[in-house]
């Protein structure tokens, strides 16, 4: 989701970007060089992640919402558990693709590590920023700290150490071994006043760390989907995404790499599988069989992208998710943001009482003649395509804004 290419929050030169926008979409004809360049691919998949978050995030009336867009109630999975997970994949993609970059434009060992460092504390403040707003002392004092962009720093920062710190064999076993800890953790250790192997809302091992961690400060009284316990895995989840950016860097036949990619994908969505029957899917607590589902269906999703896209060279279809993807923390942060605002205008409704603007939208525009679960459908689909145009306004100008 976020590109590592750029020290701090910044706007490009005139020059770098009419060169970046030539990479992101070329106008050549015909399939390109994989490696040359960006790997347009990941711009697109990235953009269709974006595209799907904005579109679950924002629903029109959250009591009638098609159940494809909504979250599993515990365990199990839907479309949109899929989502948080390939943000991350995407990140773990991106750190060898960027690091590689950064070593052939000059950067050392020294500057690599601080990239890290400083990226992780832009994006995790970013997070919180995030919860915060409206920063009133109520908000402040309940400060949710725990959250999608927290876990996505915390997740590029331990893979980004991890990836310049061992070969690609120690982590693929370093990815095994924090998945079988955090298995082992929760299925032999009880939390106080709870069965061992408890892996209820209320009972679990993690739940219960981010209750007595963080009292007060979690998305929900009795756990916190972004918890802490349960970003171990999530780590291994940026890690299977680094091990696939590196295999994509590799000197073997595109055909080669698009095969490796969809068979290892296939191998984990079949562990996944088995893995759930002793330690069932569950995007709360991030289980290891979650891990491994969603990675090899993020496996297959970059597959089929790079196929199509770097090898075959159909681009026309793609540009709309490139013009999300390139841009991707924007959109994430500001689209939040602008929900919270609409919330904040008290507007009158139809029936007399006071609502939010949001609503007020929501009522006029679509209640009227659509059916509740079709009208919060639209105002959501309406949503992301207000913010694509933002998006591709931004794209025309050349305006990239990355950490």
């Amino acid at each position: 989701m976020i590109r590592a290419e750029k020290d701090s929050l910044a706007f490009e030169t005139k020059e770098a970007v009419r060169n970046k926008a030539k990479e992101v979409l070329p106008e050549v004809e015909g399939p390109q060089p994989a490696m040359a360049g960006r790997l347009i691919s990941l711009d697109v998949f990235r953009g269709l992640t974006i595209a799907g978050m904005v579109l679950v995030n924002n629903a029109g009336n959250w009591n009638a919402v098609y159940p494809p867009l909504l979250h599993a109630q515990w365990n199990g999975w839907t479309p949109t558990d899929l989502i948080f997970p390939f943000f991350v994949f995407i990140v773990g993609v991106a750190i060898p693709l960027a690091f590689e970059k950064r070593k052939a434009a000059g950067g050392g060992q020294r500057d690599l590590y601080l990239k890290i460092f400083r990226r992780t504390a832009v994006i995790f403040l970013l997070g919180l920023m995030l919860n915060a707003f409206p920063f009133t002392m109520d908000k402040l004092s309940h400060l949710r700290i725990p959250g999608v962009l927290q876990r996505i720093a915390l997740c590029y920062f331990f893979a980004s150490l991890i990836f310049l710190k061992a070969k690609a064999r120690t982590q693929i076993v370093i990815a095994a071994a924090l998945l079988i800890v955090y298995w082992a953790m929760v299925k032999l250790i009880a939390a106080p006043g709870f069965a061992r192997g408890d892996l209820t809302m209320e009972g679990s091992l993690a739940s219960w760390v981010d209750r007595t961690l963080l009292a007060g400060h979690t998305y929900r009284p009795l756990y916190d989907p972004e918890g802490l316990l349960s970003t171990i895995p999530a780590v291994a989840t940026a890690l299977i995404g680094a091990l696939a950016g590196q295999w994509l860097m590799t000197r073997r036949e595109t055909l080669d790499k698009i095969a490796g990619l969809f068979a290892v994908g296939a191998l984990c969505v079949i562990t996944g599988y088995v893995w759930n029957w002793a330690f069932p899917i569950n995007k709360a607590l991030w289980t290891s069989s979650y891990v491994m589902f969603t990675g090899g269906l993020a496996l297959q999703l970059l597959a089929l992208c790079y196929w199509a896209i770097d090898l075959k060279g159909y681009k026309r279809w793609a540009q709309p998710f490139a013009v999300f993807g390139v841009n991707a923390l924007a959109l994430y942060v500001l689209s939040g943001l602008m929900m919270k605002a609409l919330l904040l205008v008290k507007t009158p409704m139809l029936d007399g009482s006071t609502g939010d603007l949001k609503m007020f939208i929501y009522d006029r525009v679509f209640a009227t003649w659509l059916s509740p679960v079709n009208a919060s459908l639209a105002f959501a689909l309406s949503y992301v395509a207000l913010w694509w145009l933002v998006m591709y306004a931004l794209y025309r100008r050349r305006i990239f804004i990355k950490v």
